[in-house]
């Protein structure tokens, strides 16, 4: 009879309306749980978004009310682990608790709380810096998003390089192509009939907008005419100047279309003519990837994990640097057959980053950390 392991997950981040490493936690755990190697467990201070997906796919889930997940996870979530039903517990969300009576296995998306502190509320580097050290000590295995994470947690936490590994994240089947007539209707809608650039994410600092403005302003004042600029996503932080120049060019063809339903959100991102993500940091950038799996044209920031995902399927360009990405924009919009060309491309290179890869890689580092 074939040992089935019982792995409890943290899922603090479905908690609320996730974002980013919530829905890579429910992605993973959902073609982790299908695999049928394990018998999974999600545990949170809070009954976790899109529950009934999870039981759907054989997770079960449990809740310790707490008045914080910092509070949980670090007092409630130790005493449950004790009960000893569970052989193993991973957290997708950076940090372990610091008495963790079971093996535990860790995923670090990115280091940005420690190299770009700035970019980040104060909430967010009290609840992680004080455990990271002590989350990397314990862990059995680490697992980052890209080889650039891997190599920032090599540089700063030398001592967990024997076991550290790269699982790169997987891109939603829903992030397709889509066809002719479908483009046209979102584009209607949108009231952008002859396409649009759009960036999907939070307005943080970290995404580097007042940059991709710039780049917006210096290629209509070049170019009469030139597509609108949509960004779609949480009003995020630290944005008030951003929100307030949004409006001021809004005569100029920019709009903030704020948090988009999943649905929507694909659809909005199939119709766009370009993508374009200057950020400065990504431990992935799942958004350019999703973006080259639904055929769009895509312009990325040359830095950290970047051009792991977009490679040569893309354009990659300095994200200190609006002119270069304002060039990039025209270079794209004048040249259609080099735009259909990594269109093409894009879709090849985003065909690579599955959930069923990552799980089935992930599952084998479980098993050696059982082992």
């Amino acid at each position: 009879m074939t040992f089935r392991p019982a792995i409890g997950v943290d899922l603090r981040a479905l908690v609320g309306d996730p974002t980013g490493i919530g829905f890579f936690t429910l992605s993973l755990l959902e073609a982790l749980a299908r695999r049928g190697g394990a018998r999974y467990r999600g545990i949170a201070h809070r009954r976790p978004a899109e529950a009934e997906r999870l039981e759907r796919a054989g997770v079960a889930l449990e809740t310790q009310p707490a008045p914080l997940g910092l509070v949980w996870q670090q007092f409630a979530l130790p005493r449950r682990l004790e009960a000893g039903d569970l052989d193993l517990f991973w957290s997708p969300l950076i940090t372990l608790p610091l008495r963790l009576p079971v093996p535990g296995v860790v995923t670090v998306h990115d280091l940005t709380p420690l190299l770009l502190p700035e970019t980040h509320r104060l909430k967010v580097l009290l609840t992680v810096l004080p455990f990271l050290g002590p989350s990397l000590e314990r862990a059995r295995r680490v697992v980052a998003d890209s080889r650039a994470t891997a190599d920032d947690l090599k540089f700063h936490f030398p001592g967990c390089a024997s076991r550290l590994s790269v699982v790169y994240p997987g891109v939603d089947p829903e992030f397709r192509p889509a066809a002719p007539d479908e483009i046209e209707a979102v584009r209607r809608e949108l009231d952008c009939p002859r396409g649009y650039l759009l960036f999907t994410g939070s307005l943080e600092p970290r995404k580097n907008l007042h940059h991709l403005l710039d780049a917006f302003e210096a290629l209509a004042a070049r170019r009469p005419g030139a597509p609108p600029l949509l960004l779609a996503g949480p009003p995020g932080w630290r944005n008030r100047r951003l929100l307030s120049r949004i409006e001021r060019l809004g005569k100029e063809g920019v709009r903030h279309l704020g948090r988009l339903p999943r649905e929507r959100l694909i659809q909005v991102v199939q119709g766009a003519t370009l993508f374009v993500y200057p950020s400065l940091y990504e431990g992935f950038g799942l958004p350019p990837a999703e973006a080259m799996a639904c055929g769009v044209p895509t312009i990325a920031s040359d830095r950290s994990s970047l051009p792991e995902v977009v490679g040569d399927a893309g354009l990659l360009v300095p994200p200190d640097d609006p002119g270069a990405l304002a060039a990039a924009i025209a270079r794209l919009l004048d040249d259609p057959a080099l735009a259909h060309d990594l269109a093409h491309r894009g879709r090849e290179r985003a065909a690579r980053f599955t959930w069923q890869r990552a799980a089935a890689e992930m599952e084998a580092l479980f098993q050696e950390a059982l082992r």
